[in-house]
Formats: C-alpha cells, structure tokens, sequence
C-alpha cells in the first residue's frame, strides 16, 4: 500500500534561467535559505523580539538584532566585530560545550533576557557582556585570561553566575563585585559543572540552579575519577595533541554525582541524600515557586525507572512525588511546570509528561503527586509545553497531532481534552512564547519554502512578519528556482504491516523511460527523524539535480511516532534498522526508472553506522556507500545513550556482538569510502581506526578521508564543500557517471 501527499511548492518564475547549483555557492554567503535567523526569544516585558542574524558576507558570523515591537522598527542591538575582533580562542571546556549544543558560527551564538526584561547577557571572545535596555554600550563585566562558561542571570537580575575553571562565581551587579562561592572544583572535581554525558545525552547542559528569591543555589558535585581516563591523540593540520579525556564507554563506570545547596550567606553546602546506590543519574534539577522546595530527578542505571523526587529545605526531608517505569527505556523530557494559584497563594499542582500509555501526552498533578486528570491523549505525541495560562487553565504546547511530518502549536484546557491547532498546515513550525503567554513567533517553512518568521498574538493571529523572506527577485535562491526538484513525501507498508514516510527526490530532468542511479540518505537512530516537510539539509537537492534518486525512510526506532515505533531496537540495535531501509530499497526498485545496481547509501554519525550495517549485511541492496563519523561497536560509546537501549557489554554480550559492525565486514563487496573527524571527543576517532584494521588485514579494499581537527559534527564552510564534493564524485566514480 502507498500514499503520496503533495506538499507546499515553491512558485516559479518561467523567464528564469537558472545558475548551477554548486557545493561552493551552498557553503557561500549568503545563504541560499536567504533571511534566517536564530535565537528568537520575545523579550520577558513584551516590548521586543530578539534574535541572532548572520552577517550578508559571512552569515556564520552571528549579530544580535531587535524588532521593537510598538514602532515596528527592525535594527542590530550589537555587533560581534565592533565588541571582539579577530579569531576566538574557545577553552577546550567551552569548544565541548558548543559541540554539545550544537551551536555553530561564531561572535554572538547565545544570550539571555533578565526576567525582568531590563537586561542582555551574552557571552562573546571569553569574557561577558551585559546590556541594560537604554544605555548606548554593552558592559563587559568580565575580563580574564580565563573562560567563563555557562552564563547566567539570577532570577531577579541582581548577580550574574558563571562557571570558571570548574568552580561556581556569581557577579554582584550592584557591588560590581565577584564572589567565588565554591572552591573544590579542579583536577577531577567539578563544582556546578554539568559531566559528560548529561550534556551528550541527557540534554541537561548546566549544574547549578538559582532560588527563585536568589539565597540558594542548588548544584551537582561531580567526581569524574571513577570513569576510564582516556589518552587520544587530536591529529590537526599542523600539530599533534595529545589528549586525556575521561569517557564513559558502555558497562564501566560513571561519575560520582552529589546534590546539594549552597546559601549564598554563608557558602556552605547541605547534601541532599541520594541514596547508598550511587551509580545513578540526575538528568534534571528544578525549583518550585518556593524557595525552600525543590526537586530533582533520579534515573537509574538502566533508565527503566525514573523517579521525581521533591526537597524540603532547611531539613533536606524529601518525598517521591511520582516513579515511572518501562519494561525499556524511559524518555526523558523538559516538561514539568509547576502551578502557583496566585489568588490562593497556594501551588495548584505540577503538569508533567509521561509515555505511560504508549504516546507522550501531558498530566496534571496535585503538589503530593496525586493524578487528577490526563490533560492530552490519542495516537499522536506531545513534543514540548510551550506556555501554560494558569487563569484560564490552558496549556499551549507543540505536538504532531496532525501529521508526523510537521510540528505544529496546539492549545488545550486542562481537563476538556478539546485541543486546537493554532498554526498553518503545511509547514513546519517552531515556537517561542512570551513569558507573559501574549504573543508568541513562529518559524516556519516547507520542504520547498525557505523558513519565515512572524510575530502571532496568543490566538494564532499574525501581527507581523519579522523575516518574511519573498523569495523575489533579489533572493540569493531565486537564480536557482527554476531548475529546483520538489520532494515526493509518502507512506509503503513493511511486509510485516508497519507503515514507514518516505522523502523521495526525483532526479533532474526526469524521465521515466531512462534509468537513473539512487542514494538512500539516511540516520535512521533513535531521538531523531529525517522525513519532515521543512528547509533543511541541501545535499538531498544537489544530489538529485546531479541525477540522483534521493530517497530517505524513517525506520522504526526513529522520533515522533510514539514509544511502540521506538522499542523494536531494544537489545538490538542496527536490525530492525536494516531491514526497514531495505524494505524502502525494495519499494523504491519497484520504479522502473530506478537501475537497481546503482543504490548508493550514506549517513553520518548514527547514518554512518547504519551505512556500514546495510553495506555489510545487505550488499545485495546496497552497492556502495559513504560513512561519516560512525559508531563500529556499541562498546566504544558511553554509557547512557548506549545502555539506554543495548543494556551493558557484561549482561548483554550477545546483542552487543550483533549490534557491531565487525561480524559482517568481512562480507563487504561494494565499495566503501568512510570518513571522520580527527579531533572527535564524541565519537572517537578509534571507531573507524578499528575498522580500518580489520579490514586491512582481511585484504579488503576501501576508502577513507578523514579531516584533521574536526569534532564529530565536521563543522566549517570549506569543510562543507569538499564532503559534498567529495561525496558526489565517490557516488560518480563507482556508478561510472562522467560529467
């Protein structure tokens, strides 16, 4: 069974004549995707929108601009050039943590509002910056040989916090005055610091948390000398550096992790009791509206049983307000909120999220943990709360109630189960909200629409466009519009009865009496998902207009179809995988334009290890394939991502030596080019060293490029080119395509 959904075009003018599209003009500025920008944050007093835009000869060199929303008035608060010039010396902990975030560019890449909306704050060249609304410079607070890292303003705007070579420092703004307020971190300690894995995995990037009234912080204690210190080299153009590195790999240890308060009066410590198992996980820590109760969250080593766990201070007396389980894994998310009836002045209760039936949907909870009602339900999952209206008792959140395919903001009572889409069918959409719940902005876009920003009221309505982004005549894209290919997005059923969306990009010039060679760009791991109608990737468009299918599947274990289409990996990583990506290889054969020895196969990261497991155990579909950055053996990745779904290499031997890919390497037939980066911290370089190893001694032949001082994302503009060059003229060379 199939089924082709038609989704929005871009329109084109027919005088065009369009430019080649080129690796050189994607990586150039400006970019093709013309107006984008990032960082939206409405301002906490709903006088303006904020955002990060890159500069028209360089737009990965990033400004921060304002639209004030009462004159309509679009301008650059700062520019990164005129506050740091020159090349930014990242500290190793800082280069770490953008990898993390996966923030990319330089100058101005992250800031924050005061909760007042009197103030900016942003990081830039090591030191820090603070704006207070109305004066004509920036302050910089902060001038160290040092680098400060996660920056942060306290709740009411009085001190600013930051972490410096591993301890806690909070700036008086008043006093301008600094004050160190923990002095254990160094070597292995690290003070309010968030470890590895809880920024890889657990998306919790910070250690410490403020009170809302600003006496206490509370923060983690973590002690890295139980995990395996790991001494690599990073190999760069002109040097060599050796590294030690302390990595978690899958079944040995973690950090020693310790809860606590700190008073700011005093500077002392009170230890929360996490238990006399500590080989556990705090993957999240927040504050109620009291000072005096907080609440964190404990995972166990499995990740089968997440508890939230409530903290009264001074006592330290704490209670489980509720536990989840799962026969797998449990997800982790950011939606908890807790309620304050501000009539009352008395909580009313938590909303929390939870895939207890299957899907994830929102509850609502009384302050002891008592459910009083599911807020959110059906075949269909929540992504993120967005803003809740507690007068009114609304939550607003995104989800996929719709389609898959597309994000969308929806709004609900929190007991009428009536839910209501607020945004266009269509696209895809990502939200911001005021902290005030009156407006909200909208990125959006299409697979064929570069992505618009507008200003909308609470409603849905829109108030302005902030970038509209007419692809007209003077857009970087239009040079190219007549000549662009417009994805096909559709369903096939599995032979087993299990529906998969497929993107499919027919090549140029298309015609179905010829024959045409195809590439299966896939990822296809758990938490992410690639078949979405929105402005992404451009190597799926080069490809096709190079005469390539382009084909992608969203296999089982991937996003956004509920916790039922994740769990077939458990204990098995890279099989059902496989056989789902050749199902959508068999489907796609089926076509008679498609020559079915010319079905290439690329991914990175998780999309490079699956390109070896296809290349390795289906060669008979897949005829030859790029690997980026891949995972060869699910021993050599850390622990909680990999014991998420694998358990440990001491329990589960048996799927551990299925999931990897030297079972099957032997069996490689195709060619094989794999690359990767030479400085990567995430997956280590050793996972393709290994491999190639193995496969030299078996006298197998195959290819490799790999890019000296590069992270596992291989960030750069020139590096960009020559990978998609690189990966055209392989696919090119090995199909026998001559240009």
């Amino acid at each position: 069974m199939k089924k082709i959904m038609a989704l929005g075009m871009l329109s084109l003018s027919p005088w065009l004549v369009a430019e080649k599209l080129t690796p050189e003009r994607i990586y150039a500025s400006p970019t093709l995707s013309g107006d984008s920008i990032r960082g939206l944050k409405i301002s906490p007093n709903g006088q303006r929108v904020t955002f990060l835009k890159g500069k028209k000869d360089d737009y990965q060199r990033l400004d921060l601009w304002e639209y004030h929303i009462e004159s309509g008035k679009t301008q650059m608060l700062f520019n990164s050039d005129d506050l740091h010039s020159g090349a930014e010396q990242l500290s190793d902990e800082e280069k770490a943590r953008r990898e993390r975030l996966r923030l990319s560019g330089s100058g101005i890449v992250s800031y924050q509002w005061s909760n007042d909306g009197k103030a900016l704050l942003f990081p830039l060249g090591g030191d820090i910056f603070y704006w207070k609304v109305g004066n004509k410079k920036a302050r910089k607070l902060i001038e160290t040989p040092e680098f400060e890292t996660d920056i942060k303003f306290s709740p009411k705007g009085n001190f600013v916090s930051y972490v410096r070579e591993k301890n806690v420092y909070v700036f008086d703004l008043s006093s301008n005055q600094e004050i160190q307020l923990t002095t254990e971190g160094g070597g292995d300690i690290k003070m309010g610091m968030a470890e590895f894995v809880a920024q890889e995995e657990m998306d919790r990037m910070t250690g410490y948390w403020w009170s809302p009234d600003e006496s206490k912080i509370a923060l983690t204690k973590v002690d890295e000398s139980p995990v395996e210190l790991v001494t690599r080299s990073e190999i760069y153009a002109e040097e060599i550096k050796t590294v030690t590195q302390r990595y978690p790999f899958a079944g040995e240890n973690n950090v020693e992790i310790d809860l606590g308060v700190l008073e700011l009066s005093n500077k002392k410590i009170k230890w929360v009791d996490l238990g006399s198992n500590k080989d556990i996980y705090i993957p999240r820590v927040k504050w109620t509206d009291s000072s005096d109760v907080f609440t964190y969250q404990w995972q166990s080593r499995d990740q089968k049983t997440l508890k939230l766990q409530k903290v009264q201070w001074p006592s330290m007396e704490q209670s489980t307000l509720l536990t989840e389980k799962s026969d797998t894994w449990i997800n982790l998310h950011h939606d908890l909120r807790f309620l304050n009836d501000k009539k009352m002045k008395k909580s009313s209760g938590f909303i929390w999220a939870s895939e207890r039936d299957g899907f994830k949907h929102l509850y609502w909870y009384k302050m002891d943990g008592t459910l009083k009602v599911q807020i959110t339900q059906g075949d269909w999952v929540v992504e993120d709360i967005q803003y809740i209206d507690q007068a009114n008792k609304k939550v607003y959140f995104t989800g996929r109630k719709d389609t898959p395919l597309e994000s969308h903001l929806y709004v609900t009572g929190f007991s009428d189960n009536n839910v209501k889409r607020l945004t266009e069918l269509g696209y895809f959409h990502s939200i911001s909200f005021a902290s005030d719940g009156s407006s909200f902005t909208d990125n959006y876009s299409n697979a064929n629409t570069p992505p618009k920003v507008s200003l909308n009221d609470a409603n849905g309505e829109r108030i302005t466009y902030l970038v509209e982004n007419k692809v007209d005549d003077d857009h970087p894209l239009t040079p190219y519009l007549s000549d662009w290919i417009k994805p096909e997005f559709g369903t096939f059923e599995t032979e087993d009865k299990a529906t998969l969306y497929y993107r499919l990009y027919k090549p140029a010039n298309f015609d179905a009496s010829k024959k045409y060679p195809a590439l299966v760009y896939l990822y296809s791991g758990p938490h992410a998902q690639m078949v979405t109608n929105r402005w992404g990737r451009m190597l799926p468009q080069y490809m096709a207009q190079q005469g390539y299918a382009v084909f992608t599947v969203d296999n089982r274990g991937s996003n956004y179809r509920g916790k039922a289409f994740e769990d077939p990996i458990y204990r098995a990583m890279g099989k059902i995988e496989v056989e789902d990506q050749i199902e959508g290889v068999k489907f796609l054969t089926q076509k008679s334009w498609i020559d079915a020895d010319k079905v290439g196969v690329h991914g990175h990261s998780y999309g490079g290890y699956m390109t070896l497991m296809t290349m390795f155990k289906a060669p008979e579909y897949f005829k030859a394939g790029v690997s980026g950055a891949p995972v060869t053996d699910w021993r050599l990745y850390d622990t909680h991502y990999t014991e998420r779904y694998m358990g440990t290499p001491q329990k589960d031997k048996q799927a551990y030596d299925e999931s990897s890919v030297f079972p099957y390497a032997t069996n490689l037939s195709g060619p094989l080019l794999i690359y990767h980066g030479m400085a990567d911290d995430n997956v280590l370089f050793k996972n393709s060293t290994k491999l190639y190893k193995l496969l030299q001694d078996n006298n197998i032949q195959f290819f490799v490029m790999d890019y000296p001082g590069k992270k596992h994302s291989i960030r750069g503009k020139k590096t960009g080119m020559h990978r998609m060059n690189m990966i055209r003229n392989f696919f090119d060379l090995q199909f026998g395509i001559k240009r």
